[in-house]
């Protein structure tokens, strides 16, 4: 048996854990814990983040899923990265300045489609990565390039469509890659569009690690608002 500290020890305190969360937003056919979402969530997991899946069903309208993501988030406490899928991209780029993210990581998000709200002016201020299927029969893979450049985003184009199922170890090596940066180790402007337009150079990235073949974007203006830092 340990001895008693003295009478006049200071106090032990501990310090509690930084927390760090991964909030997961799925797209309008699809649930909270798809095949998808499975994996990555696992893949955050293991790098030591909280995982969470909102459950949007019964709720179609956009602006709506994004006050239910707003709500969700409010108890939560720490770094804070949004990922979305199909329509759950566009809730989570729309709620990404709301909630403070650290950053948001997107599958074939539904951006600039006929009948979804626009975006707001300046809507994204912590870094994006974007995963897009090059036959993605939904939504077209344009509008991925269009975002990416307008947000300097980080883009990986691979030969999928729009479930991404055959991707689903590229994607969640890319959310590996993107989640670890984005505690903002890296502004906005210094991003850069990388695709890969074989599958192959993207499993070569899943054992090595190393980076997929760069396309710098054009240059443009950081956005005024910068991401918030650690």
């Amino acid at each position: 048996m340990s001895d008693p500290a003295p009478p006049d020890a200071e106090p032990t305190i501990e310090t509690p854990m930084a927390f760090r969360h991964v909030v997961f937003s799925h797209g309008q056919e699809s649930g909270p814990w798809g095949r998808k979402i499975s994996a990555l969530a696992e893949v955050a997991r293991s790098e030591g983040y909280d995982t969470h899946s909102v459950d949007y069903r019964g709720i179609d309208e956009p602006r709506a899923r994004v006050a239910r993501l707003v709500d969700f988030c409010k108890e939560l406490t720490g770094d804070l990265v949004l990922v979305g899928s199909s329509l759950g991209g566009y809730v989570a780029v729309t709620s990404a300045s709301l909630l403070h993210a650290r950053g948001v990581f997107l599958l074939a998000p539904a951006l600039y489609l006929e009948g979804l709200p626009e975006l707001r002016a300046s809507v994204l201020d912590c870094p994006a990565a974007v995963v897009h299927g090059w036959r993605d029969e939904v939504v077209p893979f344009e509008h991925s390039m269009r975002f990416a450049q307008a947000y300097r985003a980080t883009l990986h184009l691979v030969e999928s469509d729009h479930r991404l199922h055959n991707q689903i170890r590229v994607s969640s090596t890319c959310s590996s890659i993107s989640w670890s940066r984005s505690i903002c180790r890296r502004s906005p402007s210094s991003s850069a569009i990388i695709t890969a337009q074989r599958c192959d150079v993207a499993r070569q990235a899943i054992g090595s690690r190393q980076q997929l073949r760069r396309v710098r974007a054009p240059p443009r203006p950081a956005p005024s608002t910068a991401c918030r830092t650690a």
